[in-house]
């Protein structure tokens, strides 16, 4: 459940801010996909883009998530027992 946080609430506001960025420029009522124009209501074009950019961002942090897994969580061994000091 905490992987699932660290991926999903920073990835809600990247998305925020990437739609903010995205429909400032971006006109929905002008938006073309494919040569055509989208038929949607504003508000149906924010809210997809917004989950589209969402998915987006959520798969950046699930890939770094996965690049950064110990080699011992790769191959499923047990954790390394740590190097205590010896003393003489």
């Amino acid at each position: 459940m905490q992987k699932l946080v660290l991926v999903l609430w920073p990835s809600f506001w990247v998305a925020v801010v990437a739609e903010a960025v995205f429909f400032t420029v971006i006109n929905p009522a002008e938006f073309y996909l494919f040569g055509s124009t989208v038929d949607f209501s504003p508000v149906a074009t924010y809210s997809i883009g917004f989950f589209c950019f969402w998915m987006l961002c959520a798969a950046s942090s699930i890939a770094t998530l996965f690049y950064q897994r110990t080699p011992q969580e790769i191959n499923h061994l047990p954790p390394r027992p740590h190097h205590t000091a010896r003393l003489h």
